[in-house]
């Protein structure tokens, strides 16, 4: 299958509390073709100024499974760093995938940012 290209975007947002949370926006497919945008995005971040960290997945258009241990690296390597993960705009469908393949052990998933945010009160 050929890769139509894997984007994220970084951005820094404040939520209710107003502390600063850093925002992947991932877009495209993810799939093992995806690990230089994936993890070389979320190697750029620093453990001391991004502690709280949110995944968008709302304009994901294909994710296989090497997509989805790409996406567990980086929940791991962010549970090491003390860092705290959201998740939202995921498909119903792998909303059932990430619970049955335990990745909510790392993040807990809802339903839109504003959810998300609301979940690091």
């Amino acid at each position: 299958m050929a890769d139509s290209g894997t984007k994220v975007k970084m951005e820094q947002v404040k939520c209710a509390s107003g502390d600063p949370i850093t925002v992947l926006r991932f877009a495209g497919d993810i799939t093992s073709s995806s690990e230089p945008a994936v993890l070389g995005t979320y190697g750029g971040l620093s453990p001391e100024t991004s502690k709280r960290i949110l995944l968008d997945f709302s304009k994901v258009e294909y994710l296989n499974s090497s997509g989805i241990a790409l996406i567990i690296q980086l929940l791991y390597a962010a549970s090491q760093k003390g860092q705290t993960v959201q998740t939202f705009g995921l498909t119903p469908h792998f909303q059932k995938v990430f619970t049955m393949v335990g990745i909510t052990k790392y993040t807990k998933l809802y339903p839109d940012e504003a959810a998300a945010c609301a979940g690091f009160e």
